[in-house]
């Protein structure tokens, strides 16, 4: 007998065709789809799941590989037979984050305070996926300090990290070379003037504020870094060792900050900039998708924005409203430098066409179901839907996660 799937609150142009509660850790983060396989990484769960999605319509548990006592792996990358996992303090298993306002408006050393007497890991594993659904770990790149938060591995030598490493404020950019996957090493640093606090940095921000990569994704020998509050930058990266700045803009304040993901189309020289919704009921304020023109990389231009969804009334049902991320053109998904998909919260998953740069347009939408569950530990976490992180295959399936929801398998009709 087929289970029922649950009933998405709002679609158009989308429809709900697959859903899966991973093998009983609903709770996702980033996810890949990589040889019919999904890697999922948890929030809550600490450790990644496996779920096999060869049939798209019948996901099935596949697997789950525990993280190290005290560590989170809510970030993960698969490329041919390599799956990078990131290590890190599990931060919302600390009760100084348990109000979430701690986590996003000042810096997560000095949250922490000393981090030298580590009880979790920190770093980046590294696994062999030759045998999709039995992952086996080859090496581990050990980090002093709080960990790495994200990825941007594509194959090949590189990979590109943020990482909070001690004596810094927060994260930074390294440049990982993985010449031989199974002894990687630390290549190239770059950070914002005042992060480096062991070397007598002093932070220009203002208080409250968030100065602290949240990832970079690279086109050729640039890297297009997103800041949280610190903004966008574009860094030279020819040299891997030794990253220079190409540009630096920042538009919070006026506008509330919280960059989370710079997606790159090359052949137009576009560049789409996301601002992550990091408050419940948009007391950070309304954060938008930006449409950058880098036709001359030293001056990027912002030249637009996407339209916000319209059909309800997001602010008030509760948890976060707005964006949160971006389908990230890999090599071997889904590929368009016209056709974005990004994730909106409580408002769910989206498409765009921006065919006409300076007019994008909402094409298609799905808002998946209230979690069945909370898997969130945090006090007064709404039950409301909050659609995390999305992947497209190359058939043009789109893949979601939910902090507490389930992994939901979605056919665009656009």
């Amino acid at each position: 007998m087929a289970t029922e799937l649950p009933r998405p609150e709002y679609q158009r142009n989308m429809r709900l065709i697959g859903h899966s509660d991973q093998g009983g850790r609903p709770d996702g983060v980033q996810l890949m789809v990589h040889r019919g396989y999904a890697y999922i990484g948890h929030m809550v769960s600490q450790g990644f799941s496996i779920v096999d999605v060869r049939d798209a319509k019948k996901p099935k548990s596949a697997g789950y590989v525990a993280a190290p006592p005290g560590t989170w792996n809510v970030h993960l990358q698969a490329h041919d037979d390599l799956l990078l996992v990131i290590n890190a303090r599990d931060l919302f298993a600390d009760a100084r984050f348990a109000d979430e306002k701690v986590y996003y408006t000042k810096a997560v050393g000095d949250t922490l305070g000393d981090i030298s007497q580590q009880a979790w890991s920190a770093g980046l594993r590294i696994f062999d996926i030759s045998q999709p659904d039995a992952p086996r770990e080859i090496s581990f790149l050990p980090l002093n300090g709080v960990g790495i938060h994200r990825i941007w591995y594509v194959g090949g030598r590189w990979a590109y990290v943020s990482a909070l490493l001690e004596g810094f404020s927060d994260y930074i950019f390294l440049t990982i070379d993985l010449a031989d996957p199974r002894k990687p090493q630390v290549a190239g640093r770059w950070w914002l003037d005042g992060m480096n606090l062991a070397a007598g940095e002093k932070p220009d921000w203002p208080a409250g504020k968030r100065y602290a990569l949240h990832h970079a994704i690279i086109a050729g020998d640039t890297a297009y870094g997103s800041w949280r509050d610190g903004g966008l930058t574009l860094l030279d990266i020819k040299d891997r060792s030794q990253p220079t700045l190409i540009s630096h803009r920042n538009w919070s304040p006026p506008f509330g900050g919280g960059t989370h993901t710079a997606l790159p189309l090359p052949e137009r020289d576009l560049l789409v900039v996301l601002d992550e919704a990091v408050l419940d009921n948009q007391q950070d304020g309304e954060k938008l998708i930006w449409l950058f023109d880098i036709r001359e990389p030293s001056n990027p231009v912002s030249i637009a924005t996407f339209p916000p969804p319209q059909e309800a009334d997001y602010v008030a049902k509760g948890a976060h409203f707005g964006p949160h991320n971006l389908h990230e053109n890999r090599p071997g998904s889904f590929v368009s430098s016209t056709l974005i998909f990004a994730t909106y919260q409580n408002a769910g998953v989206r498409a765009y066409d921006i065919s006409n740069p300076y007019r994008p347009v909402e094409t298609g939408a799905l808002v998946p179901a209230a979690p069945a569950k909370m898997m969130d530990t945090r006090p007064d976490r709404p039950q409301v839907i909050q659609s995390c992180d999305v992947f497209v295959d190359a058939q043009g399936i789109i893949y979601s996660t939910d902090y507490n929801g389930g992994l939901s398998i979605i056919e665009y009709l656009g």
